[in-house]
């Protein structure tokens, strides 16, 4: 399989790089520039060079070997890596006059080079640097510049190697998609047969291949990861497969018996395990956020165990892992300080004795969606809201109790049922109810009430790492607030959270 690889120097645009060329129907991988491969195989079409937060200048700075890949693949390096083919082969760089961010006017110079091409004589660029190449060897012909930056871009004659000083795949580039598949579509020749139809089929027989008659065993969340997953190791091992749905008594509204049902009639071999006591006992009293995670963690990891070491012959753990997952796992600072104690079958495989398989491990969150609908999954399912792990655990402050959920997944309903009702709910990356710790006196016709507080969340976002609030209309706020305070007996207010992230976080807890 064809792909471009890119190399990352610690950029957090790095995987916008990969998404904009993924969209481009161009395989590709994220590699630390720390473990570039000696010898690229012929699958490797060309090479692309990340920003980082580094100088050049820095002693520190990455500055891996790459005499194995320039003057032999295609490559392009970007803002960093445009710097660093400068620097390291006898151009200057050199702290900027006064840092450049934000939008700047390209001015194309030579329209005809491969890399310009279609390109207009000037367009909308994004800067995101604080040092400027000041000079470049002769053989480096300056194709592109600002008003500030004299070499924007600029290409090395003999070669098909080029520089550029702004990010290309960042949206406020216009032209930057154009550029983009000029380098990957047109100088490093990729068919761009990269699509959901094609990994399902490369996918599904790789699948068939390395598990054979094994019988796999997977844990089935409900949300989109897990659902595709299942859906993709089913078409390669049908009956092989054996899912497991655990209710921990913090799923939304009829959550465990709707979800249940929409497996079995997907033809999912599911065994749906209701552990609520179980969980609702061990959490009693616990206040603390990170220790109600962790009681959450553990308790699903020991009725997983309990319900899979029912299922004989099992040799694999299907997971849902995602691309982010991975390129974290492997990142130009090594793996994440704290991993999330919720992550649902951490610390199964080693308990279970069992070799691991990830279907998506692969893709983007949005990629997985788009398999999903080429694989006839249905929409609710696709198109269903993240959901925390530890589930309504960590969206009830302070201790948890069965009434307190269910009165939060009363609320939650009325919120989710409205979002649907007026056409926001696929607007909105993630919503919610919080229970707040909170009481306050309210009136409800000639009775004093002293009530909690609950506080709804709705936020837009690409990927959870940053996120904005939604703007939702007054009006719908007012019929939520008002149906929750008249149905949802225990609430007797209702506020909405206007907090982007950063600072705050998505879940309060």
């Amino acid at each position: 399989m064809e792909k471009i690889l890119i190399i990352d120097f610690g950029s957090q645009y790095t995987q916008l790089i990969a998404r904009r060329v993924r969209e481009l129907n161009v395989y590709c991988e994220i590699l630390p520039f720390n473990k570039i491969p000696s010898a690229p195989g012929p699958e490797v079409k060309g090479v692309i060079l990340s920003g980082s937060p580094y100088s050049v200048r820095d002693a520190e700075a990455p500055k891996p070997d790459l005499s194995h890949i320039k003057g032999h693949l295609p490559l392009l390096g970007v803002c960093y890596g445009a710097q660093l083919l400068a620097s390291e082969y006898g151009g200057e760089v050199h702290g900027a006059p006064s840092r450049e961010y934000g939008r700047a006017m390209l001015t194309v110079k030579a329209p005809e080079d491969p890399l310009m091409q279609g390109l207009p004589s000037r367009t909308q660029v994004w800067m995101s640097h604080g040092d400027t190449i000041t000079s470049v060897p002769a053989e480096y012909e300056i194709i592109a510049s600002t008003e500030n930056v004299r070499v924007a871009a600029y290409h090395i004659a003999g070669e098909l190697t080029w520089g550029i000083q702004f990010h290309p795949e960042v949206y406020h580039s216009t032209d930057g998609t154009q550029l983009l598949s000029n380098f990957v579509r047109g100088i490093c020749g990729c068919s761009g047969d990269w699509s959901p139809a094609s990994f399902i089929e490369t996918t599904v027989a790789h699948l068939k291949e390395r598990l054979g008659n094994d019988r796999v065993i997977l844990g089935l969340s409900g949300g989109v990861d897990s659902t595709v997953a299942a859906v993709l190791l089913h078409r390669a091992i049908g009956s092989n497969l054996k899912c497991i749905f655990v209710n921990n008594g913090l799923l939304r509204k009829n959550e465990f018996e709707d979800v249940l049902a929409q497996y079995r009639g997907m033809g999912l071999d599911v065994t749906g395990v209701d552990a609520s006591d179980r969980f609702y006992a061990d959490l009693a009293g616990v206040t603390d956020p990170e220790r109600k995670r962790k009681i959450i963690g553990r308790d699903f990891v020991e009725v997983f165990n309990e319900e899979a070491r029912k299922i004989e012959g099992a040799r694999w753990l299907g997971q849902g892992t995602i691309y982010p997952d991975v390129i974290e796992s492997v990142s130009v600072n090594g793996p994440s300080a704290t991993i999330k104690s919720h992550h649902n079958v951490g610390g199964l495989p080693e308990e279970m004795n069992l070799k691991v398989v990830e279907p998506l491990r692969l893709l983007f969150k949005d990629e997985v969606r788009r398999v999903g609908r080429a694989l006839g999954i249905d929409q609710t399912l696709l198109g269903r809201h993240p959901f925390p792990g530890p589930g309504l655990g960590i969206r009830i402050l302070g201790d948890v109790t069965p009434e307190k959920v269910r009165i939060l997944q009363e609320a939650d309903a009325i919120f989710i049922n409205a979002l649907r009702k007026w056409g926001w709910y696929d607007k909105v990356w993630q919503a919610g109810v919080m229970l707040l710790p909170v009481k306050s006196v309210g009136v409800m016709g000639d009775e004093r009430t002293y009530e909690s507080c609950a506080a709804l969340r709705a936020v837009i976002s690409t990927d959870g790492m940053t996120a904005d609030w939604v703007h939702l209309p007054y009006e719908l706020l007012a019929e939520v607030s008002n149906e929750v305070i008249n149905k949802v007996r225990g609430i007797n207010r209702v506020v909405y959270d206007i907090s982007s992230k950063p600072p705050a976080t998505i879940e309060w807890e």
